[in-house]
């Protein structure tokens, strides 16, 4: 055992290698296999055809309008969800009355299985549903929110419903590690609530911000489960996701479309992640 202890490098990687044996098998091989079959043109007995399957991929109708569908839900609901979960957090780290049971609230819809919440958001949506018997008792015409442009707006509802208590947590954590002595050296100092606010609370945030950022990205391509047992596989144009369409893809065994859409998922989030890092590095050192 003395050359292992004389080699940390060596018994660092004696440690690591479930971890990465693991990693390559479940991720790394069929990350890699996929992309080659993305430049087949069939799977079994494939000929390569390079680029071609992407060219298809792009000039897809049906590619594109999940494409922008997927862009546009991402861009409406991680800002909002931030910006609810950022003023729950800061009205939560106040002495408020059942300040605990709101925060537990809050929490809760995570700990809520997901076919429980679809069962949920179906009776209240649905063209039979709760929200439309309230809206025939006051006389006014039910609508079919799951078939029609209201749809994005449902699933917005759901995924914040979802995800803000979490990022609230986050946030109120971030809060309460500013020490209080800042405020009070700014307060002498002349500077009002908003300059505290500005020049204190969202400098000390920008870390807890932006592991918030990234974590909200995430789970708004997980809202393909929710759609999915609301919606079906074919659900209103204005929620068909890229998920939607690779699920689609892989049912009627057309891999090269499958394996090229996801892999062209995964370079968009990569290459977001990483400019997400830069932007935060740059912030951090002019801060600093």
């Amino acid at each position: 055992m003395r050359w292992l202890r004389g080699n940390e490098g060596l018994t660092a990687l004696l440690f690591l290698w479930p971890s990465l044996a693991g990693f390559a098998v479940f991720f790394l091989i069929p990350f890699g296999m996929g992309f080659y079959y993305s430049l087949m043109d069939s799977p079994v007995d494939g000929s390569f055809v390079g680029l071609e399957n992407y060219r298809e991929l792009l000039g897809n109708p049906i590619f594109r309008r999940a494409a922008v569908n997927t862009s546009l839900f991402m861009a409406i609901c991680v800002p909002l969800n931030m910006l609810i979960a950022l003023g729950l957090a800061m009205l939560l780290n106040r002495k408020l009355p059942m300040r605990q049971t709101f925060r537990i609230s809050f929490l809760s819809p995570l700990v809520v299985p997901v076919a429980s919440v679809v069962l949920v958001w179906n009776a209240l949506f649905d063209l039979h549903g709760t929200i439309n018997a309230w809206l025939a008792s006051w006389g006014m015409r039910p609508h079919d929110w799951m078939e029609s442009e209201a749809s994005l707006y449902v699933l917005i509802i759901v995924y914040l419903w979802k995800n803000i208590g979490y990022n609230m947590i986050l946030f109120l954590a971030g809060l309460q590690n500013i020490p209080n002595d800042y405020y009070e050296a700014a307060s002498m100092d002349g500077a009002g609530k908003f300059r505290q606010w500005r020049s204190i609370t969202l400098v000390y945030l920008t870390p807890t911000a932006f592991f918030v950022f990234i974590m909200s990205i995430i789970n708004s391509f997980k809202m393909f489960r929710e759609t999915y047992l609301i919606a079906g596989n074919y659900p209103d144009e204005n929620i068909y996701m890229l998920q939607h369409y690779m699920n689609n893809m892989f049912k009627s065994l057309d891999y090269q479309k499958l394996t090229s859409a996801a892999f062209l998922m995964a370079v968009v989030i990569v290459l977001l992640v990483l400019t997400l890092f830069v932007v935060e590095r740059r912030i951090s050192k002019s801060l600093g």
